[in-house]
């Protein structure tokens, strides 16, 4: 008897544990195995068809109404059809003027974004403001944001963010906040730029142990000066959190293999060493042998984690102009843990003589980065961003 009791007992311990489980599911970190959980999560949409993404408020811009921003993006041709009709579908920035596309107030997460720019991506800056914090914990280019730092399309099919044509920028970062959620985008061009865009997220309870996401953009100086051939993806990072993924472009000094660096990460407290270290850039971004294809010619890929998507060769074989290259590696299945602080270099390593003598060359490559990572708050202010000029020099200009 006392038998079946026990198994009586852990068969209604169970239930009970499942269907509080279910029952309490916020809504977050969705993938095939939990899309049949019902939750009491509440899906709102911020667009310039809805500004404050509040419910029933879609699609309410009318042609003489003058409070809609830019209404005349869309007024002259929905003019036959009126409100209802894609009458402010974008929004319009001025040169040097900045907008907010976002504000949320309330407990939950940013779930979806989708944006076409216009204009050169690297002049439009992307902020994320979480909860009362003044610096931002996102500060990006939003072309590079998006894996789009050369400026050009190309075909992005990664879990976390995707590129389509023929500008169709998509983020799948979970991104929770607890008081509210603030982003703004700036225009730094010369010239007027519009912004396609959707803020897709969910009002739900956050788990406690959810921490904030960030992103970080850094490039090397086009003077090259103090730089030693280690480029610095992120350093100063203090608290607690995972590091998940990277963006990487690379602009080659030479017509040599240019990836032999190693990407070394030192956590909590390494200094001289790395916990972690790797074997080569092509290696840290899964690919081997200088990404060679079966033509032994270069190879490009784009898989759920982890690609080299873009080569961009130049029109003519000069000193001034190599290839570029565009790479991703998401941390998504093996986060990078870190209890005080995380900082993270990658080698600026080629080779002088690759054939006879086989000697490496410490090189000075145009190399920019995005860094992706979840920490507690507060954060350490990011170093400043480039400057307009520095943020678009040309090739000849290295």
């Amino acid at each position: 008897m006392r038998k079946y009791s026990l198994i009586i007992i852990w068969s209604l311990t169970s239930y009970c544990i499942g269907a509080q489980t279910v029952q309490g599911f916020n809504g977050l970190g969705m993938h095939l195995g939990n899309l049949q959980k019902l939750s009491s999560a509440q899906t709102f949409s911020i667009s310039p068809e809805n500004f404050t993404g509040e419910k029933g408020k879609g699609g309410m811009a009318e042609i003489k109404d003058s409070a809609f921003r830019n209404k005349a993006i869309g007024a002259h041709m929905a003019r036959e059809l009126g409100q209802g009709w894609k009458l402010n579908p974008a929004i319009q920035l001025k040169p040097g003027e900045t907008f907010t596309i976002a504000e949320i107030k309330g407990e939950g997460a940013i779930q979806h974004i989708w944006m076409t720019p216009s204009g050169n991506w690297r002049l439009s800056i992307i902020r994320f403001y979480w909860d009362d914090e003044k610096e931002p914990s996102v500060e990006c280019p939003i072309g590079d944001f998006f894996c789009m730092g050369l400026n050009k399309f190309a075909q992005v099919s990664s879990v976390p963010v995707t590129v389509n044509p023929g500008s169709g920028f998509s983020s799948y970062w979970t991104m929770p906040f607890r008081k509210k959620c603030r982003i703004t985008v700036e225009n730094l061009d010369n010239q007027d730029f519009y912004l396609f865009y959707q803020v897709d997220y969910t009002r739900t309870k956050v788990d406690k142990d959810d921490a904030y996401f960030h992103a970080q953009f850094r490039k090397t100086p086009s003077d090259f000066k103090d730089y030693n051939s280690v480029y610095t993806m992120v350093d100063g990072i203090k608290g607690t959190g995972q590091y998940i993924g990277t963006y990487m472009t690379w602009l080659q000094p030479n017509w040599l293999w240019w990836g032999e660096g190693e990407i070394k990460m030192f956590i909590d407290g390494d200094t001289k060493f790395p916990t972690i270290n790797g074997t080569g850039t092509e290696d840290y971004f899964l690919g081997s042998y200088g990404f060679q294809g079966a033509d032994n010619k270069t190879a490009t890929y784009t898989t759920p984690y982890v690609g080299m998507f873009q080569e961009i060769k130049p029109d003519s074989i000069n000193k001034y102009e190599f290839p570029q290259f565009a790479m991703y590696r998401w941390h998504v299945m093996d986060p990078i843990r870190f209890t005080t602080d995380i900082k993270i270099t990658m080698q600026d390593l080629g080779w002088k003589d690759a054939f006879v003598n086989k000697t490496y060359l410490a090189q000075h490559s145009a190399i920019s980065s995005v860094v992706y990572w979840y920490q507690t708050e507060p954060h350490n202010p990011f170093p400043k961003l480039p400057s307009k000029e520095e943020l678009i020099k040309t090739v000849k200009e290295f």
